[in-house]
């Protein structure tokens, strides 16, 4: 951050009175900006032994498969977004949300929160974010094409939870991945 949203004149990283680390502070009205992690919140849909997936029609990688997800937004509770999300990207409305899954990715400065929900009419079809909707068999899901590591975790899960019956609430933090080379 260059410059201050309140006056506009130019921030300078400081730690201010009180606090423990560096921020953005305004130079002339010293007011300070807080740079937070962003949330995104979504839901693992599923009818039976089958999984909701969308194909993504925008970046960041763009015709790979992915949960219905996305940034909440202001105004609303995480659970809310998850239900938004799933009616903008697969035109799916979704009801008894289920906190399943909280992924912490300090790396990238972001909380992921999925929910699940059981599929009660299969009416659904891509939205404006995506390419493809389709219902995926549990056996059949494309593991070398799923956009995220955290739909990857949250799938293999849920996998494994349907053998017990039981689907408890999982948190968990995500390190940088290293890439070979």
């Amino acid at each position: 951050m260059n410059f201050c949203s309140h006056c506009g004149a130019k921030t300078v990283l400081a730690i201010p009175d009180g606090d423990d680390r560096e921020r953005h502070v305004c130079s002339s009205c010293d007011t300070i900006h807080y740079l937070n992690p962003k949330i995104i919140t979504g839901c693992l849909p599923f009818m039976g032994d089958q999984v909701l997936l969308c194909k993504r029609a925008i970046e960041p990688r763009y015709g790979l498969w992915t949960l219905p997800a996305g940034f909440m937004e202001n105004g609303e509770t995480v659970e809310q977004g998850a239900a938004r999300e799933s009616w903008e990207e697969a035109r799916i409305k979704l009801n008894d949300l289920q906190l399943y899954q909280v992924f912490s990715l300090p790396h990238i400065s972001q909380v992921y929160f999925f929910y699940l929900a059981e599929i009660t009419q299969p009416d659904f079809g891509p939205g404006p974010e995506s390419l493809e909707v389709k219902l995926c068999h549990l056996d059949d899901i494309p593991w070398d094409e799923l956009a995220f590591t955290v739909v990857e975790s949250t799938l293999r899960y849920f996998i494994e939870d349907r053998k017990t019956g039981h689907f408890p609430v999982r948190s968990q933090t995500l390190e940088a991945m290293r890439r070979p080379g």
